[in-house]
């Protein structure tokens, strides 16, 4: 006679889960995430960045050209080929995204800059126009700077004129020197067989 022993017994093998424990769980964590999202928007007062202004310096884009440069991938960003922007620690590879990346939005942010450019008042602009206007004064540029730059492209012209004369001078050289050295003596020429070539024409 079997006697059932499986009475109080689980034999089922899966994981009971306390529901209530859970959800009490997920509502926690909603409720951090949401307390978060707030902070972060809320608890830095908006940043207020500057408007763009002119570059200070000259953009270097031609002291690598033409260079030969051994790319290692352990090498550090700043030593490996292409352009390499120190505020934003990046490498662009060529030099037209490279103009695109220090105009862009990220770079001037990370310089402290908005997008914006500042509203000039009229007396910036009337100061601007003297400016280019005392640069371009018809005082700054004389007959006598022409009469100077035409001198000095003749100059320029007339010794282009004497190298090329120079040149072919050399040339004609070189080839009187060739000429002597062709006229080998006859009886020599007959001997190793070019006899035959020369012409009975007299």
């Amino acid at each position: 006679m079997a006697h059932n022993n499986a009475v109080g017994v689980d034999n089922t093998f899966r994981r009971k889960f306390d529901r209530e424990e859970y959800l009490e769980r997920a509502r926690e964590r909603e409720k951090q995430e949401t307390e978060s999202r707030f902070k972060s928007k809320s608890k830095a007062p908006p940043v207020q960045r500057k408007p763009l202004k002119h570059r200070d310096y000259e953009v270097d884009l031609e002291s690598r050209l033409g260079k030969t440069q051994v790319v290692t991938p352990i090498a550090p960003l700043s030593q490996q080929a292409g352009y390499y922007c120190s505020v934003c620690e990046c490498v662009v590879k060529d030099s037209a995204n490279y103009l695109d990346h220090i105009n862009g939005k990220k770079h001037q942010r990370a310089l402290g800059m908005s997008m914006r450019v500042e509203r000039a008042s009229l007396e910036q602009v009337q100061q601007r126009f003297e400016t280019l206007k005392k640069r371009k004064s018809p005082g700054s540029f004389t007959e006598q700077d022409l009469d100077e730059r035409i001198l000095k492209q003749q100059q320029e012209e007339e010794e282009r004129k004497r190298q090329r004369r120079e040149r072919k001078k050399e040339k004609k050289k070189e080839k009187a020197a060739e000429e002597e050295e062709a006229d080998v003596d006859p009886d020599v020429a007959a001997m190793m067989g070019f006899g035959g070539f020369r012409s009975s024409k007299k």
